[in-house]
């Protein structure tokens, strides 16, 4: 259950229209946000902050009153928000522009603060900021035009702690006068291209910069030159709600405007981002669609071992000695203890992660989240019939718990009991489609079980959500 943020940027766009209306002079307002410095992730990101700069620069030219924020924790982005709630005015326009990560919940899409601290799903929800709320708190300001541009479907170190939901972005319910574009279809995700700057921004800045196109048509433009240059890898998504035509470029013939509307620089946090945290964990009990891999070590070694991380390697990990600091301060802190399992986990270090999981269970016998990640972590060390009495208690807790059939199978799938396996997958499958990890092990176990072409036609899909499944069900003792 992790996710990796990238950059999130919302813009709120105004768009004249060359044909006369009731906007072709409203004030038009932008909040530009580039998040690139997420401690979760392996490193920062290099495309939100120049992106950022750049739709800054082309939305002042186009005459809007710019407000730009890079790297901004969840005290920030809120400020920023308010502000630009503060300005808008009946009838005038506001875009948002987010590059960064983003995350899917409960059907919603969620822009990440480069501070956010994301275990479980509800974490989403409690730091991330939902698109469809913003939009909402912007019409209700009377906005006449709203647009949102997100660039944030990236592959993050966050979705891989959870599996509730699926990877990328969701569809968003805007208010009417609305015009949406994702840089990716709707729960998809692409992978960082290590330049400066993304395709979308550069095929966008392109499009923009062409004279008498209306919005709606910029945009569809921007997805054509997208989905070329990446050979139909990248398509983004447009959703528009739009009453009247709107350009870009604002005034007769597309002429921008004589005076450039000005840019604000919003002021740093007033506190550094929390200092760098380990690397992604394995999703507790494991992964599902996104393609970070775990961490690679054998299954079935002995859980007071781990790949490369000693135990003074593991003192000293700040997350570790931040959560450890919480735990002398109050030893029944079950929160620090459940996180720190995860993330002694993370590091192949099982038996501590175990050692946690069983404190935490001690102060909560009903913590169902923390006998699943125990079964988990027996799974992967080869203590099989510990794990699976761990899973069927998470199962009696929470019938239908996804996460422990999908664990339970993992179970049944290293202790040959195949047709338990693909009962167990199919049951997880029923609840969540996309669960890659059910679907790659049904495969599995459908092939051992003689259904070779079934089990090869999962393994196929599943490789084809996930190209790294098959190396994480190697880490696990699975191949």
């Amino acid at each position: 259950m992790i996710i990796r943020l990238a950059l999130l940027v919302i813009f709120v766009l105004s768009v004249t229209p060359i044909i006369p209306s009731a906007a072709a002079g409203a004030d038009r307002f932008a909040l530009v946000i580039g998040n690139a410095k997420y401690p979760d992730a392996e490193a920062p990101l290099k495309e939100p902050i120049n992106d950022a700069r750049d739709i800054a620069e082309e939305l002042k030219r186009d005459g809007f009153n710019v407000e730009i924020g890079e790297n901004l924790t969840g005290d920030a982005m809120r400020r920023a928000f308010e502000r630009l709630y503060g300005r808008v005015k009946p009838g005038s326009v506001a875009l948002i522009f987010f590059s960064g990560f983003g995350v899917q919940s409960s059907r919603q899409s969620y822009m990440i603060p480069v501070d956010a601290q994301i275990w479980i799903e509800a974490d989403v929800r409690r730091d991330g900021f939902s698109l469809e709320t913003v939009l909402g708190e912007i019409n209700s300001r009377g906005a006449g035009v709203k647009i949102a541009l997100i660039d944030a479907s990236r592959r993050n170190p966050f979705e891989r702690r959870f599996r509730s939901f699926s990877a990328g972005l969701a569809p968003v319910i805007a208010p009417n006068g609305t015009l949406v574009m994702y840089s990716a279809a709707l729960s998809s995700v692409i992978s960082d291209n290590g330049r400066d700057h993304s395709l979308f921004v550069q095929e966008l800045l392109k499009e923009i910069r062409v004279p008498d196109l209306m919005a709606e048509e910029t945009l569809n433009r921007t997805r054509v030159g997208v989905t070329r240059a990446s050979r139909s890898e990248q398509v983004p998504w447009i959703s528009s709600s739009l009453a009247e035509d709107f350009s870009f470029i604002p005034g007769a013939g597309g002429s921008r405007p004589s005076a450039p509307g000005p840019v604000a620089t919003l002021p740093p946090p007033s506190e550094p981002p929390p200092p760098p945290r380990v690397d992604p964990l394995p999703p507790p009990p494991k992964p599902v669609e996104v393609s970070i891999p775990p961490p690679e070590k054998p299954a079935d070694k002995p859980a007071d071992k781990n790949d490369g991380s000693t135990p003074v390697a593991l003192a000293d990990d700040p997350l570790i000695k931040s959560l450890t600091a919480k735990l002398t301060d109050n030893p029944d802190d079950a929160s620090a203890l459940y996180r720190r399992g995860q993330v002694y986990a993370s590091k192949g270090a099982y038996n501590l992660a175990i050692k946690d999981f069983d404190s935490s269970i001690r102060l909560n016998p009903k913590d169902v989240e923390a006998f699943n990640n125990r079964c988990w972590a027996r799974t992967v060390i080869g203590d099989l019939k510990a794990a699976l009495k761990d899973c069927n208690e998470a199962l009696r807790l929470r019938p239908n718990f996804v996460d422990a059939l999908d664990s339970r199978g993992l179970v049944n799938l290293k202790s040959g009991q195949t047709k338990n396996a693909i009962a167990d997958f199919d049951a997880a499958l029923k609840i969540n489609p996309r669960l890659t990890s059910s679907l790659y092990g049904r495969g599995l176990a459908k092939q051992r079980s003689g259904a070779v072409s079934e089990g090869e036609l999962d393994i196929t899909n599943a490789k084809a959500m996930d190209p790294n499944i098959a190396k994480e069900f190697a880490s696990y003792g699975v191949n």
